[in-house]
């Protein structure tokens, strides 16, 4: 019998290794489990398998020994391209959907309809004006209003392109994709155009499939990403920073724990709130309280709004209940492994599903809806606390660890800090700093964690490599968690970094009443991923050149989920080079590896030649990292900078 993977290969999480070792010991399975035993096929790994008509499933030989066309004559390079096309969409899909959840929720709050408050006036009125709504004089539910109508004609306008396309790209940009037909109309009909494009018999042009992935690109940057950060800014407000905890030890033995789980942060606050207000029925039962710790993007989002604590990331999103001591996990969707349900059955966890779309067989469902969000959160409130009862306290084993960190670094959060060294100037303290070379540059660190790679050495490596080297690093998602799990977003991660840096990020926080700021600032969760791309607009603006001719990067190294592809292809259609760690699925073919990597071969144009940034596939994040600061060095250089 196969000998399993030690648990310190598995993870570099002390309390998830502790995790895995209690679950095998009581003879549980896990996501880590599960990776081991599945074997990657080698034709799906390089893109050239192809599933999407009956005459199939039809694979090519990337060697050249075999069949080199599917039934229908698709060659490796259709192939490819077409199975990039698809993981780009599906990404696409989910941050759309995201969007539109919101839009609609912010619509039933304003009707009168669900319980929600808009907490944020100020960036309201923001978007608003930039939408080009008068604002003067109505009052905030009008103006709620006009913007949703705004956000859903995103969803079904059939001329022109994005609301929200023309409201955050930078122009430079902007006239590139014009100039090459790539703006998209709508994004409900772009997701179901792109999905008729790579039918059996459709788009069979490798590289005008490439161009319509460029497009779903900006359909998941703008309608995606820009459009659920600012709608969730106006419905929750603007993030400030925070100061929480990280790791399996914010979980409380003395308490009912909840740990809510996806990306929606819609019945997610509600959870908080009804957790607060139902502390005295926690005690009644002879809990000492209700602690909610949050997993994944819900758990950035509550995260860096309300200070809720985070237990975990991605791949050991079955630790908590594990620990004994998780009374309910709440999901709601993207990112949540069935096998969740398998794991909770061998404990008293409930898991419970909230949305209709998205059910796990066995687990308890109950329905959310914008209309019914608090009969909903107080309902699996109550769950939990009448599950306490159920615990069995010889299968609790908490982690002790937990790691201090700081959160929420909104993009007017940073030009707030940065006000309080130059209030005539924010943006100025950070140019100079760039420009004079104490700041090379900047990396956003983006995405998630993965069950095939060691969990979070790979985030952690890659930035403990840059800020060594005075690269200013941002993070959102799951990566985010990763650098807070091991103090790389406490200023106490300052002694990992370059002597230069370190002296620019301790003056901008002993402004703000700080020992220093972090040397990797959280921005929030994936679709905040918008927020990175307005920093750099806001740059680019003030500095008068494009976004690619910022010494500017992005880095994926433990990805899983092709959300990360639709994120990395907007950016690099930005002009921003996008490293990833994981097989993105395309080195069967030459030609799309080629385009998207402008590594050597014969077709023409590269996504860098067209946008100026590509995709950087390396696996060890330490030369990734070297990678990174080369191309930031010749941006650089373009610029003028030393």
């Amino acid at each position: 019998m196969k000998e399993r993977p030690d648990v310190n290969d598995l993870s570099m999480d002390t309390g998830v290794q502790q995790m895995i070792t209690k679950a095998r010991d009581e003879g549980i399975e896990t996501a880590f489990d599960r990776a081991d035993k599945m074997k990657q096929c080698g034709f799906g790994s390089q893109g050239v398998c192809c599933r999407l008509c009956l005459e199939g499933p039809c694979r090519i030989s990337p060697t050249g020994n075999g069949p080199q066309s599917g039934v229908c004559g698709a060659n490796i390079d259709t192939i490819v391209a077409r199975n990039f096309f698809n993981n780009v969409i599906q990404g696409t899909a989910s941050h759309a959907e995201h969007a539109r959840e919101i839009a609609h929720a912010l619509v039933e709050t304003v009707a009168g309809h669900a319980p929600y408050t808009i907490a944020g006036v100020d960036k309201l009125k923001s978007i608003a004006q930039g939408l080009g709504i008068e604002t003067e004089g109505k009052e905030v539910n009008q103006l709620v209003k006009e913007v949703t109508d705004k956000a859903l004609e995103d969803f079904q306008k059939q001329e022109g392109t994005l609301n929200w396309l023309k409201l955050k790209a930078d122009q430079k940009s902007y006239q590139t994709w014009e100039n090459l037909g790539l703006l998209p109309e709508n994004a409900h009909a772009e997701i179901a155009k792109g999905m008729a494009r790579n039918v059996m018999g459709a788009d069979a042009d490798p590289a005008n499939l490439l161009m319509g992935t460029v497009s779903m690109g900006l359909v998941d940057g703008f309608a995606g990403l820009h459009m659920s950060t600012d709608l969730q800014d106006i419905m929750f407000g603007v993030p400030k920073a925070v100061k929480a905890q990280y790791r399996l030890g914010v979980i409380n033995k003395e308490k009912i724990n909840i740990s809510v789980h996806g990306h929606i942060p819609l019945l997610a606050d509600k959870v908080v709130e009804w957790a607060r207000k139902l502390e005295d029925e926690a005690k009644k039962v002879g809990a000492d309280g209700i602690n909610i710790v949050g997993v994944c993007c819900s758990a950035n989002e509550l995260l860096m709004r309300k200070g809720v604590s985070v237990a975990t990331n991605y791949a050991s999103q079955e630790m908590p209940i594990i620990t004994g001591a998780l009374e309910a996990m709440v999901v709601d969707i993207q990112c949540i492994m069935p096998g969740l349900q398998q794991v909770a059955e061998c404990y008293h966890t409930e898991l419970i599903t909230t949305l209709p779309y998205s059910k796990i067989s066995g687990a308890t469902h109950v329905e959310f809806t914008t209309e019914k969000a608090d009969e909903a959160a107080k309902e699996i409130v109550m769950k939990a606390i009448n599950n306490y009862k159920n615990r069995d306290s010889n299968k609790v084993n908490i982690p002790e660890e937990v790691t201090e960190a700081y959160a929420g670094f909104s993009t007017e959060q940073i030009v707030e800090a940065l006000a309080n060294v130059n209030p005539d100037d924010p943006l100025k303290p950070l140019v100079d700093a760039i420009a004079n070379g104490d700041i090379l540059g900047a990396v956003a660190i983006v995405g998630c964690t993965n069950p095939r790679k060691r969990q979070d050495q790979y985030n952690v490596d890659l930035v403990m490599e840059l800020i060594k080297n005075n690269v200013l690093v941002v993070a959102t998602g799951c990566s985010a968690h990763s650098l807070g799990k091991f103090g790389l977003l406490s200023p106490d991660g300052l002694k990992y970094s370059g002597k230069e840096m370190r002296e620019v990020l301790t003056a901008v926080g002993k402004a703000n009443g700080l020992p220093a700021l972090p040397p990797a600032l959280h921005m929030g969760s994936c679709v905040d991923n918008s927020r990175i791309a307005d920093l750099l607009t806001a740059l680019a603006n003030y500095l008068d050149v494009g976004i690619k001719d910022l010494p500017a990067a992005g880095s994926c190294p433990e990805t899983h989920h092709p959300k990360a592809l639709a994120i990395g292809t907007y950016f690099v259609a930005s002009g921003v080079d996008v490293h990833v760690g994981v097989n993105p699925q395309v080195t069967g073919s030459e030609l799309v590896t080629n385009v998207l990597t402008a590594s050597k071969g014969d077709f023409p144009i590269t996504t860098d030649e067209l946008f100026g940034g590509k995709i950087i596939y390396e696996e060890d994040s330490v030369i990734a990292a070297q990678k990174l600061i080369e191309r930031i060095k010749m941006k650089r250089k373009a610029l003028g900078l030393k």
